[in-house]
């Protein structure tokens, strides 16, 4: 049986994991125009979507993009699926939850100085700036109003539950410019930088690395925006 890493099936690229999804989609009776070209496209994604309500998935899960539980949904018989690089070693520099640390550096606040610390923040990630940097301000302004002091840690939604940990809060609580987990935090942290969300600079290339995994952001990010709702000013703020 073939295997298609999860990894390769990924908007915007062409090769032959594609292919193979593909024709899947297909025998499962969903429309792709142009055949199983290798190319996953705007067609493609709506396949692929299609295929996720079926299997039952709803609102921002069903968004055409493949995870580890539908593609293997989807290969069934067919082929199998790698799922092991799906979730990169984030710049090289994945931690251990353990690893994490909860000093707050008291980083500035305000949108000049989320600019300044956004630019930095691509550099490190080899983002376009020009497309990273309004993405990431629009971000912070309304994950944390630019990291006011006052809304850097969440202990109000979902996330504010575990134990809890040296800044006095719980383990899963939001924090951070960008409103990172310290699990996302850990997976996608940017090799360099700190190791506590509470930096501005290892938040947002955190949220970089996490960006591309999940929304499947080309590596320059040039359509950032439009992949991540909440990252565009012109759309309604929507959780990412």
């Amino acid at each position: 049986m073939v295997t298609v890493a999860l990894s390769k099936v990924r908007f915007g690229e062409s090769n032959d994991d594609i292919r193979t999804v593909q024709k899947a989609l297909i025998a499962r009776g969903h429309q792709i125009p142009d055949g199983p070209t290798g190319f996953f496209g705007e067609q493609t994604k709506a396949a692929y979507r299609a295929e996720q309500l079926a299997q039952g998935f709803t609102g921002a899960d069903a968004d055409g993009i493949p995870g580890c539980t539908s593609l293997t949904a989807l290969g069934h018989a067919d082929f199998g699926v790698d799922c092991t690089e799906a979730v990169p070693a984030a710049g090289n520099g994945r931690l251990t939850l353990g690893q994490v640390t909860y000093r707050d550096p008291d980083d500035g606040f305000g949108q000049d100085a989320m600019r300044r610390y956004a630019q930095k923040a691509c550099q490190l990630t080899g983002m376009e700036t020009k497309f990273g940097v309004p993405a990431l301000l629009t971000i912070t302004e309304r994950e944390s109003a630019y990291n006011h002091p006052k809304y850097r840690v969440n202990l109000n939604d979902v996330n504010a539950r575990g134990p809890r940990v040296a800044d006095g809060h719980p383990q899963n609580c939001s924090r951070g410019a960008t409103q990172c987990i310290p699990s996302t935090f850990a997976a996608y942290h940017q090799a360099g930088t700190a190791t506590t969300p509470y930096d501005v600079v290892a938040d947002m290339c955190a949220t970089i690395n996490y960006v591309r995994d999940r929304y499947h952001v080309n590596p320059v990010g040039s359509n950032f925006a439009a992949r991540v709702q909440q990252a565009d000013p012109h759309r309604p703020a929507r959780g990412y």
